[in-house]
């Protein structure tokens, strides 16, 4: 039996408002909680980012605010500034209601203008744990009203060390609200906070993926000795060509240097970190989602909430330090029942690391070889005889005819071809094909194939190949 939102208690309105914006089912998760949430009781969910958890909170909550009351009423907590945004996008997309107005506030904004806006009147808020107490203790944000309070991304909140934040939040709100906590897994601290601050809670789950999604074609590449991972990163996305791709870093210092080396080998990338201004963080997601950049080089905490449809590419470039993470981030690819590739790159110290995964997702990840350099001309070759044919049939054509004919009276029309294709192929070639340097300057990729399971051999010098002696064009005779 399919379930539907009139099911699950919501107003004919509102159903009438979700099926026009293309909501017609709920997910299991809003499926759980949104009857337990309009009843009054206390929720705690345990679900993965991306099934659904906004709609599941935030509907219950547009369902009972009083838009005539000009007061906060429903305060939802998130720990990025991101996320905050997108659950305040999403939050406007589920009500037709003019009357209300819902508020993100977080930090790297300008303070003065939340206030303003909170002085004219605001049903929801929904912001970073810092900014709220910052709001809260300046006396410009009054929780007397309120009557719901979610915490989405309750682990996240932990990882960054917001806990104690959210404690005083919480504690300064009024006893009779209803709350919410919104959670990927339940850690003991998440465990003691619901069991302190909500009211006999029930808990809704759905199944956590234990396996990655089977539209995902995982592989893993084990860098070689003696190279770095920027260096063995280079061939990869030289074969891949991945028309978009989230490459997930460490820390912001790595995000900028390989940011830095990919724009250098004439690659279109960004970065996307901690230290990038929110309006800087703005346009680039904008600029991503647009195509106008095909990568992003990021953390995984600015990482959330940017979300991108039809990701092609997601890269380990550092493995995470949970199987969860890793399920989470290659998760972004492979959605609508497409297809999606997920890289990761391998170094000795990683292989307890890759066998966890694999058995977290039930199957063992591809281990590939650095592509060498007659492979990545190959593929390019392939391209350009697929350009080819495509000029063949362009109304452009015809306009290049009259050079053909000029030439064809001093050369063969073979020569000819031969000739044009290897001046759109040395045009269309990444520079360190032109120049016969590698990624950063190093030499070209040629190694020998490496198995991970036994290690990388030691380093072997790197033959290169003589370079062919020029052939002029032969005139006919």
């Amino acid at each position: 039996m399919t379930l539907s939102f009139t099911s699950l208690g919501l107003s004919e309105a509102r159903i009438r408002h979700l099926e026009k914006i293309g909501f017609t089912a709920p997910t299991p998760i809003q499926a759980q909680a949104i009857p337990h949430l309009l009843s009054g009781r206390d929720v705690v969910g345990l679900a993965q980012t991306g099934t659904g958890k906004t709609a599941a909170f935030s509907l219950p909550i547009l369902e009972q605010i009083d838009v005539n009351i000009n007061a906060v009423q429903a305060l939802v907590l998130t720990p990025t500034r991101e996320l905050a945004i997108q659950v305040f996008q999403s939050v406007k997309t589920f009500t037709d209601d003019r009357r209300f107005k819902v508020l993100p506030v977080y930090g790297g904004q300008a303070i003065d203008l939340q206030i303003s806006r909170l002085q004219r009147g605001v049903h929801m808020i929904v912001g970073t744990p810092g900014r709220v107490l910052d709001l809260l203790n300046r006396g410009e944000l009054r929780l007397n009203k309120l009557n719901w309070l979610v915490l989405d991304e309750a682990d996240e909140m932990l990882n960054m060390g917001f806990i104690q934040d959210v404690e005083k939040i919480l504690s300064q709100s009024p006893p009779d609200r209803q709350t919410a906590f919104f959670s990927a897994t339940m850690d003991p601290t998440i465990r003691e906070l619901a069991a302190k601050f909500l009211r006999s809670p029930v808990t809704v789950s759905i199944e956590q993926p234990k396996a990655a999604p089977a539209k995902i074609n995982q592989i893993a590449y084990m860098v070689p000795r003696g190279w770095s991972k920027a260096r063995a990163l280079q061939p990869i996305l030289e074969l891949e060509d991945p028309e978009s791709a989230l490459i997930f870093v460490r820390t912001r210092k790595a995000a900028a240097d390989l940011t830095r080396q990919l724009q250098a080998a004439g690659h279109s990338v960004d970065e996307y970190h901690g230290d990038l201004s929110q309006s800087q963080r703005e346009r680039l997601l904008l600029r991503f989602r647009q195509r106008q950049v095909r990568w992003v080089v990021a953390t995984d905490i600015a990482a959330r909430g940017l979300h991108v449809e039809d990701l092609s590419h997601v890269i380990n470039y550092d493995l995470p330090d949970s199987v969860e993470s890793y399920v989470h981030r290659i998760g972004r690819t492979g959605r609508a029942g497409k297809e999606g590739t997920a890289i990761s790159l391998i170094q000795p110290l990683d292989k307890r690391k890759l066998r966890d995964i694999e058995r977290h997702v039930r199957q063992r990840l591809e281990l590939g070889t650095i592509p060498t350099r007659a492979q990545i001309e190959a593929r390019y070759l392939e391209k350009l005889q697929n350009q080819v044919r495509e000029a063949l049939v362009s109304e452009r054509l015809a306009s290049f005819l009259p050079i053909v004919a000029q030439l064809s009276e001093e050369y063969d029309m073979r020569t000819i071809a031969a000739a044009a294709l290897q001046m759109a192929y040395d045009q269309t070639r990444p520079a360190w094909m032109r120049t016969d340097q590698g990624f950063a300057d190093e030499p070209c990729f040629d190694e020998p194939k490496l198995r991970p399971d036994i290690g990388s051999p030691k380093p072997k010098p790197v033959k290169r190949d003589k370079p062919a002696p020029s052939k002029s064009m032969t005139p006919k005779p």
